[in-house]
């Protein structure tokens, strides 16, 4: 019999083939370096890219734009729900009960083809941004504002929380960011996608099953806690002091290191310096200062590199996004990878179902109950 091999976490085994996605040698999306993705293309570019397998030619991405416009109408039932959901229920629980809901209204939700799942990742594209700004404004005692057309996701993410014309600066910000989260290969809850649609159950449940991984601290909710690091800290001056007193205590500090990219995470490298410009347009230069303190000492002491969560975090304060909404926004991005994703898994699918290792009691007798 060959030897078991098991290894915690599942870190380092390979669990499948993907087309989509690799963070060998540097981030890419189908080929393509995360760094020139971000620079030069938008999301909804990006998006097609995942879902599609190349970038689009100007009638394609004219076209997205317009179903994706199309689809962004949410069913009254839905927002009506989303409006009465008790209010302390967090954001990230009003988008998973809204994709489970979403796929009662979906003309293609009994079809599990190629064609039909592209249809169905368009429409959660389109719909979720709506819901989450939806249920944001309803709980500050406003009243939903619904998409513009002819604007991009980033754009109308913007101005459906705000209901004002955000900055240039501000959606490129925006933009950028959704690209940066699109994909990120076999994560946990892209992994969790894939074994729930492994069942050959349907895209809004593999989707649902998603954002459920996500929701958890050690993955989505990262940038979460690392707004509160910042918090803590407080100003440029305090933080040397702090961050020192942190390690010396061995406290974790969020928004640093990464499983897979020992050497940084090229994700952090590019938003960074996107960090930097807004950082100026939005008078935040002593929170950017104070980063860049902490950043300078955990790398000098613990030899650890920031991962995407430490900028972005950074990034959705200069926008004046609230914390509660972190992980949502990326929710937003990632269902693009996640429906591309699910695609690929259901193109040649096999059922995922590992082995464990037993650590439980040998073999036992029944014993009759008068005998117990």
């Amino acid at each position: 019999m060959a030897e078991e091999i098991y290894s915690p976490g599942l870190e380092g085994v390979i669990a499948g083939e993907t087309a989509i996605s690799t963070v060998t040698g540097g981030l890419s999306y189908r080929g393509y370096s995360i760094e020139d993705l971000a620079r030069n293309g938008t999301f909804e570019e990006v998006a097609y890219l995942l879902l599609y397998c190349d970038l689009p030619n100007a009638q394609q991405l004219d076209q997205l734009r317009k179903r994706l416009s199309d689809a962004a109408q949410v069913p009254q039932p839905i927002l009506n729900a989303v409006r009465d959901i008790p209010r302390g229920s967090s954001a990230m629980d009003i988008l998973r009960s809204a994709s489970s809901m979403l796929a009662h209204w979906d003309p293609d939700v009994n079809d599990n083809s190629r064609e039909a799942n592209l249809r169905k990742s368009e429409r959660l594209l389109a719909q979720l941004p709506v819901v989450m700004a939806a249920r944001y404004r309803l709980a500050n005692g406003k009243e939903p504002v619904m998409p513009k057309t002819g604007r991009s996701l980033a754009e109308n993410c913007l101005y459906m929380l705000f209901e004002s014309d955000p900055t240039p600066g501000h959606i490129k910000a925006m933009d950028v960011s959704l690209i940066l989260y699109a994909e990120h290969e076999f994560n946990a809850s892209t992994f969790a996608a894939r074994v729930i649609v492994s069942t050959l159950s349907d895209l809004h449940s593999g989707i649902a099953g998603a954002i459920g991984a996500l929701k958890g601290p050690l993955h989505g909710g990262a940038n979460e806690k690392v707004t509160d690091v910042l918090r803590s800290v407080g100003k440029k001056e305090n933080a040397e002091k702090w961050v020192r007193g942190a390690l010396a205590r061995k406290e974790k500090i969020m928004g640093f290191g990464h499983r897979v990219y020992k050497d940084g995470d090229p994700r952090a490298v590019y938003l960074k310096e996107l960090c930097g410009q807004l950082a100026k347009e939005t008078g935040h230069e002593d929170l950017e200062g104070m980063a860049a303190v902490i950043e300078r000492i955990v790398w000098e002491e613990k030899k650890l590199p920031p991962n995407l969560d430490w900028p972005s975090a950074r990034l959705y304060e200069y926008l004046g996004l609230p914390v509660e909404l972190y992980t949502p926004l990326f929710v937003l991005s990632r269902v693009s990878g996640w429906g591309a994703h699910v695609i690929e898994q259901l193109d040649n699918n096999r059922l995922i179902r590992p082995r464990a290792r037993y650590t439980g009691p040998q073999r036992r007798e029944w014993k009759p109950l008068a005998q117990r």
